[in-house]
C-alpha cells in the first residue's frame, strides 16, 4: 500500500466513525491486546477485528469480574473437552463453569482454536477475512452467544474504533506506519496507551510503555495529526497532504514559516474549541502552545478560557482549563512574571 493509499485509508477511518465512541477503557484494551489479535489472525485466520471486538464486549473492555479472576477474554465455558483450570461464575445460570488461563495470550490462543476446530464455525473460514460483518452474523447464527444483538454489537465496535485496520495489518494490506493510533483523552506527547499485559494471581494488569508519538497519522481530540521533525518543509508537507500552506499554518497556529524549528505535532484539520478532558496539569518544559497541540485545542481558545495572554507561561503543576472558563488565572512561572 503506497503513501497516498495509506493517507486515504486514514481519512476513511477518521471520517467513518473512528473514535465516534471515546471510552478510555476500550482504547486501553485495544492498545493492550491488538498485537496478540494480529498474531492470532496470522496463525489461525480469525479476523483481528472480530477477535478484538469480541474481547472488548465479553470482558467489558477488560473490567469484568470474570476476566479479572480467570484471564478468560471470550466467555468460553468449560465444555466436556476442557481439562485445564476453571472458575465458577454466574452467567445464564448461577455458578457456571468457565475456562481459566495463566495469561491473556493463552485465552486468545484458545479462542482462535475453539473457532478453528469447532465444526459449527467451519463456514466462517470460507468468508473473506475482511468481511467482518459476515463473521459477526455468522458467529451469532452458529450459537456463539445468546444475545440477539450480538452481531450488531460487534459490528458497531469495529466501526467505532477502526478495528478493521488490525485485520488489514495482519494481512499485509496496511503498513504499520499507516496505522491510525488510538490515544486516550488527555494523553500527552511521549506516551502511548498500555501495550503490555501480564497476569498476577489470575488478575489482568497493564504496564505503561513510554515511547514517542507513533509514525503516520493518528487522532487527538477527534482531529487528524502526525508528528513532524525539526527541519521539515511546511510547503512540502502541505503539498503531500493536498492542503494549502495557509490552511496548514492556520490549523497549527503558526506564522509564515518555511521549515519547522522544532519537532512538533502537526494537525491536518482544524483543532477543536474545547478539549477532551476538563483540565490539563502543566508539566516541566510545557508551553501553552505545546499544551494546545497535545490536547488538540485551538491556541486562542486556550488563552481565553484561562485568562492568559500570548506568551504567558503557567507554572508547573498549575491547572489549564480545557472545556470551560477557569475560575481564576493560573499562577505564572517565576521567569514569566513582570
Amino acid at each position: 500500500m503506497g503513501i497516498r493509499t495509506g493517507f486515504i485509508w486514514a481519512i476513511m477511518l477518521a471520517g467513518k466513525g473512528l473514535l465516534a465512541q471515546n471510552n478510555p477503557d476500550v482504547i486501553t484494551y485495544i492498545n493492550t491486546y491488538k498485537e496478540i489479535a494480529i498474531s492470532e489472525m496470522q496463525r489461525s485466520g480469525v479476523p483481528a477485528s472480530i477477535i478484538l471486538a469480541q474481547g472488548i464486549h465479553e470482558t467489558e473492555a477488560g473490567t469484568s469480574e470474570l476476566v479479572r479472576r480467570s484471564n478468560n477474554h471470550f466467555g468460553i465455558k468449560c465444555k466436556e473437552e476442557w481439562t485445564g483450570a476453571v472458575v465458577y461464575h454466574d452467567d445464564d445460570s448461577r455458578g457456571e463453569c468457565f475456562r481459566s488461563y495463566p495469561t491473556p495470550q493463552d485465552s486468545y490462543k484458545d479462542h482462535s482454536d475453539f473457532l478453528r476446530n469447532g465444526q459449527r464455525y467451519a463456514s466462517l473460514f470460507k468468508l473473506n477475512p475482511e468481511d467482518y460483518e459476515g463473521w459477526a452474523y455468522g458467529l451469532r447464527k452458529a450459537g456463539y452467544a445468546t444475545n440477539i444483538r450480538y452481531s450488531q454489537i460487534l459490528i458497531k465496535l469495529i466501526k467505532d474504533y477502526g478495528l478493521q485496520q488490525y485485520s488489514l495489518i495482519a494481512m499485509g494490506k496496511l503498513k504499520r506506519t499507516e496505522e491510525v493510533a488510538l490515544l486516550n483523552p488527555g494523553q500527552t506527547s511521549g506516551t502511548l496507551n498500555p501495550v503490555a499485559a501480564t497476569a498476577d494471581s489470575g488478575a489482568v494488569h497493564t504496564e505503561l510503555a513510554v515511547q514517542q508519538w507513533p509514525e503516520g497519522i493518528f487522532v487527538i481530540n477527534n482531529a487528524r495529526v502526525f508528528f513532524a521533525k525539526a527541519g521539515s518543509s511546511l510547503l512540502s508537507i502541505a503539498d503531500q497532504y493536498d492542503l494549502p500552506l495557509a490552511r496548514l499554518l492556520d490549523f497549527n497556529d503558526l506564522k509564515e514559516e518555511d521549515v519547522l524549528e522544532k519537532d512538533q505535532l502537526l494537525f491536518l484539520q482544524r483543532k477543536r474549541k474545547v478539549g477532551a478532558t476538563e483540565v490539563h496539569i502543566v508539566k516541566e518544559g510545557e508551553s501553552l502552545y505545546i499544551i494546545s497541540q497535545s490536547e488538540g485545542i485551538r491556541y486562542q481558545d486556550l488563552l481565553e478560557m484561562n485568562q492568559l495572554t500570548n506568551g504567558a507561561q503557567p507554572a508547573v503543576g498549575e491547572k489549564i482549563w480545557l472545556q470551560s472558563s477557569a475560575p481564576s488565572r493560573p499562577r505564572l512561572a517565576a521567569s514569566a512574571r513582570p
